[in-house]
């Protein structure tokens, strides 16, 4: 399973296979159901074809391509192959539409990787298979559709930087929402150049905003191999956020947010209940608070139309405050972190906690961007060139 890895070659003892056995068969449930009726995501495509004709067609080649492939596979390899050729492309062609037209836009990916899971659930071949192996096909899909194989730092790049934004949500609200996080990655992935004599490389994901995909293990699977090896010299998650720029100190492990995904998902989650995530069948293990440890005087220098705030503020089952130490922290349980109660607060936690497993002293943080509504691009173009200055003057703490 793409999902489920056994790090190293030990041998397993029959304890330590049955656990995985259990592992497996947990991460198996998450696909009981048979995968060949559209998501709500999908279910919007029809609306944004009429709306947003320009975004969702835009990579349409790309599309038309994977559709053909998908056509003439007729068993679980040959999908499996067609996936592996085709997801990665439409993520490279996306970056290279984005650079082109240099719009700003990071709809574009979005919209056309919906339309390509959709594809993969109206072919027959895939219709012929049994639940978990369309669930392995979709979850393949999706990793590579997010940039995970276009990770490819040069050796000799002194500074490393991995980055990761989020697709557009609450799209029941505004069809035509951007998520400036995911425009970030977008802009900023493949950069290369030299600061101070010192060169520096930045690679990006953009992640789901979906609940499932985060109780599954997908931030696990997407940045673990970068933590584990220390191939990386900086992590920083990014989403939308609050009116100015948020350096979030205190993610918390809790879930609190009403809000629903994606899939239009509630969790039953909110500040008079807030729950503990999953990771893989079984609830995620850490403690209550984590702290970032990106370089925030450094980053906080950076003077453009946004404020920068290094923002400490948390919620407790006893009280909201602005503790100054996370030893503040230490007997409390969270109902939000810095970064609020839902998916941006989660991915910086689950972040950090691999940064504490694998390589601790690695600069790890989240950044909340100004928020808007719709697709505002002069304001997307502001939000990018200054986190690139910010990311820039951090340089100098590495």
């Amino acid at each position: 399973m793409s999902f489920v890895s056994i790090r190293g070659n030990r041998v397993l003892n029959f304890k330590k296979y049955f656990f995985f056995l259990v592992l497996v068969v947990s991460c198996n449930n998450l696909y009981a159901l048979d995968k060949t009726n559209l998501t709500v995501e999908e279910l919007r495509i029809s609306k944004a074809e009429v709306s947003l004709p320009l975004v969702v067609n835009r990579l349409s080649k790309t599309l038309d391509s994977f559709k053909r492939s998908i056509s003439d596979a007729d068993n679980l390899a040959a999908l499996r192959t067609v996936v592996s050729e085709n997801a990665p492309k439409l993520w490279a062609d996306a970056r290279i539409s984005y650079q082109k037209e240099n719009d700003f836009d990071d709809r574009i990916l979005y919209w056309a990787r919906l339309q390509m899971t959709k594809a993969l659930r109206d072919a027959s071949s895939f219709k012929d298979l049994n639940s978990v192996e369309q669930g392995s096909l979709l979850w393949q899909l999706e990793l590579l559709t997010r940039g995970q194989q276009d990770i490819n730092f040069d050796s000799n790049t002194k500074i490393k930087i991995l980055l990761t934004g989020f697709d557009p949500f609450f799209l029941d609200r505004n069809l035509d929402q951007s998520n400036p996080s995911g425009a970030v990655a977008l802009a900023l992935d493949g950069l290369s150049l030299v600061v101070h004599g010192k060169s520096i490389e930045v690679e990006s994901l953009i992640v789901p905003v979906r609940f499932e995909d985060f109780d599954k293990g997908m931030i696990e699977e997407l940045l673990t191999p970068y933590l584990r090896d220390k191939t990386i010299d900086m992590l920083i998650t990014v989403s939308m956020g609050r009116d100015d720029f948020d350096l979030e100190r205190f993610p918390g492990l809790r879930r609190s947010a009403k809000a629903p995904d994606n899939l239009n998902v509630f969790t039953g989650a909110s500040s008079d209940n807030p729950l503990v995530p999953s990771l893989n069948g079984r609830k995620l293990e850490g403690p209550e608070f984590v702290e970032f440890s990106l370089p925030a005087s450094s980053m906080k220098n950076m003077k453009g139309d946004f404020k920068i705030n290094d923002n400490h503020r948390v919620t407790t089952t006893e009280k909201t405050f602005t503790p100054i130490q996370i030893d503040e922290l230490k007997t409390s349980t969270s109902v939000q972190g810095s970064g609020g109660g839902y998916l941006s607060n989660e991915v910086s936690y689950r972040s950090l906690l691999l940064r504490d497993a694998y390589y601790p002293n690695l600069p790890v943080g989240h950044i909340h961007t100004p928020r808007f509504v719709g697709f505002e691009p002069k304001k997307t173009e502001k939000i990018i060139q200054q986190i690139k200055a910010m990311i820039l003057l951090s340089i100098t703490d590495l």
